[in-house]
């Protein structure tokens, strides 16, 4: 039982460290930073795209951003050997 405190205390502190994690993509003069918890902080958009060319970028940017920081979050927990229980 003691190792599954362990653990959790290390999945928290992991989190935690997860909410500080940054990912920033542009495409076609749109940027959009995502943090470790996948939540949208800050959307730039191209004033001389079209709606449709801004929207479609930050669609490309929202899920590049989403898929990069799940991989960062993947490889941290694996490195960090608290994955399975």
């Amino acid at each position: 039982m003691f190792d599954e405190l362990k653990k959790i205390q290390e999945l928290k502190r992991l989190q935690d460290s997860f909410k500080q994690e940054r990912e920033t993509v542009q495409k076609k003069g749109v940027s959009v930073t995502v943090n470790g918890t996948m939540e949208v902080e800050k959307i730039v958009l191209n004033p001389t795209a079209s709606q449709s060319e801004n929207e479609e970028a930050v669609r490309q940017c929202v899920n590049e951003a989403n898929k990069n920081i799940q991989k960062r979050i993947a490889k941290a927990m694996m490195g960090s050997g608290a994955g399975l229980f």
